[in-house]
């Protein structure tokens, strides 16, 4: 039985020691997302486009070649072949069709680029480690793009009888508002994991505490840590997929939308599905490092503490850029 408590604050006579490490792991955070974007950037075609409907958000549109160029080509398809499901239930064929490239088009949609496996897997380095929970992060992710999606499009232009104008601008706002959560979550994880570190490096650790010690790496339990799964969950699935919009508009388009919406819903658990793997494999890789690491005294609790705070890091950085290429977008459009 795991024991769930918050996570101590460092000594008083530490605040410097705490805040540089904070400096210290933003900066290698921040190197390691630009060697990470010089690295995507020649694979990157040109500046995606929104979609043909007027709504939807900007995606990483790969160039032609290699994996990346392959998966979008496989979404593509997988697009048309929904609009055509949709197309061939309406003259009265099946549900089945439609589901089904759904759930494969939530699949293969995971495999790419995308904000939110990002922050579900450095939350689950940073500080997690139980394989249940980083699926349910996961689940409700995805389930939550979803339900954004049809929101957006449902509530948008049936019942407010929005324009698509006014509906991209409420995704604007959301695509904002999730960036923001993103960096938010990475700054109170960086700031906890520092003052966890700091207190480590001042000789207070995991090996000189009691049972129930604030070192504890298990979450905490009740409403502190159900809060911050909450926050998780807001970070990486409140902004929909591009696709599934796109779905629903041309579902709406068909006076289909309750098909679309069934649709989206298996797209999601196909994403789903996909994301849970990955996480899967976060918790499986820290796992090994926390059994690494046990074996190799304090000197191996360090490293993973600083394993931890430069994850944390990287979800903070991966929102500040977020938010900067947002600005930046939207300064040039």
């Amino acid at each position: 039985m795991s024991v769930g408590v918050a996570v101590s604050e460092p000594p008083r006579g530490r605040p410097v020691l705490r805040l540089a490490l904070v400096a210290g792991a933003v900066a290698a955070a921040g190197l390691l997302v630009a060697a990470l974007a010089w690295l995507v950037a020649p694979t990157i075609a040109a500046p995606p486009p929104r979609s043909p409907f007027g709504i939807g958000f900007r995606e990483v549109a790969p160039d032609a070649a290699g994996l990346g160029g392959w998966l979008l080509a496989v979404q593509s398809s997988f697009s048309r072949s929904l609009q055509a499901a949709l197309s061939a239930l309406k003259a009265g064929g099946g549900w089945g069709p439609l589901v089904g490239i759904g759930f494969a088009y939530g699949v293969f949609h995971a495999a790419g680029p995308g904000h939110g496996k990002a922050v579900i897997a450095g939350y689950i380095v940073a500080g997690e480690r139980a394989l249940r929970r980083g699926c349910a992060l996961s689940f409700a992710a995805a389930f939550l793009q979803a339900l954004v999606a049809i929101a957006i499009v449902g509530v948008g232009s049936l019942i407010l009888g929005a324009t698509a104008a006014a509906m991209s601008r409420a995704g604007t706002l959301i695509e904002t508002a999730s960036f923001a959560m993103v960096a938010l979550v990475g700054l109170a994880l960086t700031w906890r994991k520092a003052g966890r570190l700091a207190g480590q490096l001042g000789g207070v650790g995991p090996a000189a505490c009691g049972p129930g010690c604030a070192h504890d790496i298990a979450p905490p339990r009740g409403g502190e840590s159900w809060r911050a799964l909450a926050g998780v969950v807001l970070a990486a699935g409140s902004r929909p997929c591009a696709g599934a919009v796109l779905l629903l508009v041309f579902a709406l388009s068909q006076g289909m939308l309750g098909a679309g919406v069934l649709a989206v819903l298996a797209m999601a658990l196909g994403t789903a599905l996909t994301t849970s793997a990955l996480a899967s494999l976060a918790v499986f890789a820290k796992g090994a490092a926390l059994r690494l690491a046990g074996g190799r005294g304090q000197a191996g609790t360090v490293a993973v503490g600083l394993l931890e705070l430069l994850a944390a890091a990287f979800v903070l950085v991966l929102g500040l850029a977020m938010l900067t290429g947002l600005a930046l977008g939207a300064g040039g459009a």
